[in-house]
């Protein structure tokens, strides 16, 4: 299993090792978080990385705004977490309503200050191979497979999906340590066998229990990015309906949180596999921590190494 949560836990140290240190020199690493709209999910999110920047010794903060806040008004608040000195990083909940504003949002962050590594400058510096901040998941996801010694040079990858997000530079990623990679998307010919193809496959996909076992070659890493809500075994797929655990989460619950990969499906066929939950959020928080002790050290020179 490549379970996320113990070098989650590791890296956090690592943090709040550096964050007493920049404090003792000043003010500790400051987030700012905007979240528009109320979300359920988007707000357990954000409590989530808020409560780990607290705890690893950052300040964090989180901006409120309605769900109709007009887009000029986001826009505002965004200049000014950019102007004001003491704040170091700045996350804007995703998602937003649409396409167009995130891609508004993304070009009016201060790069400085974007610490999810979304804004073109960083993009283009992460895709140059000479990156600043990178995007926490991908980036996660990078230290999960070498931590467990999964080898990358040379091999095949598949990411399933091309959001700006994950997948597009989760390819760039891996493409930096040699290997050979397909991004995949909803218009791929022949899914399945592509993926087959894959020593380390990344399903990033957004669709619950998508990927099965026809998915995957025998003894491949398979990495699950998804965390999709089911409210009722009606809404899963059919293999998800078979699944004891998630009908036992349905009953006593009300809910379920599964990945983009049918766990129970593909556990004896892959070599490895991240479960949901416990895989890559996990990774998340913490290399959001990272970034945002890195903006602090870019922004104040001097600060101790």
């Amino acid at each position: 299993m490549l379970a996320g949560l113990p070098l989650a836990r590791r890296l956090r140290d690592t943090v709040r090792i550096e964050a007493e240190a920049i404090a003792a020199r000043g003010l500790p690493p400051r987030l700012r978080v905007i979240l528009v709209g109320d979300n359920p999910a988007s707000e357990s999110y954000v409590a989530a990385k808020v409560k780990a920047a607290r705890e690893a010794g950052c300040l964090a903060e989180t901006i409120r705004l309605p769900s109709d806040t007009p887009a000029e008004a986001l826009l505002a608040e965004i200049a000014l977490a950019n102007q004001r000195d003491d704040v170091d990083g700045i996350l804007v909940q995703l998602p937003l309503p649409n396409q167009e504003l995130t891609r508004r949002v993304f070009d009016a962050l201060d790069p400085l200050k974007d610490v999810d590594g979304f804004h073109p400058e960083n993009a283009g510096l992460l895709h140059q191979g000479r990156p600043r901040f990178v995007p926490c998941t991908p980036a996660g996801i990078l230290e999960l497979l070498e931590e467990h010694g999964i080898a990358l040079a040379g091999r095949r990858a598949v990411v399933i999906g091309r959001s700006d997000i994950v997948g597009k530079p989760m390819a760039s990623l891996l493409t930096s340590r040699d290997a050979t990679v397909t991004l995949c998307h909803s218009r791929t010919r022949n899914l399945p066998a592509v993926c087959r193809e894959a020593d380390v496959l990344v399903a990033a996909i957004g669709r619950p229990g998508i990927v099965t076992r026809e998915f995957v070659r025998e003894g491949a890493a398979v990495v699950d990015v998804g965390m999709n809500r089911l409210d009722s075994a009606e809404a899963a797929p059919e293999g998800l309906r078979r699944s004891a655990r998630i009908r036992k989460a349905l009953e006593e619950k009300g809910r379920a949180l599964v990945g983009d990969v049918d766990y129970d499906d593909v556990l004896p066929v892959a070599g490895w596999l991240t479960p949901v939950p416990g895989g890559v959020g996990p990774l998340t928080v913490a290399k959001l921590l990272e970034n945002t002790v890195k903006a602090a050290r870019l922004r104040r020179p001097g600060l101790p190494e």
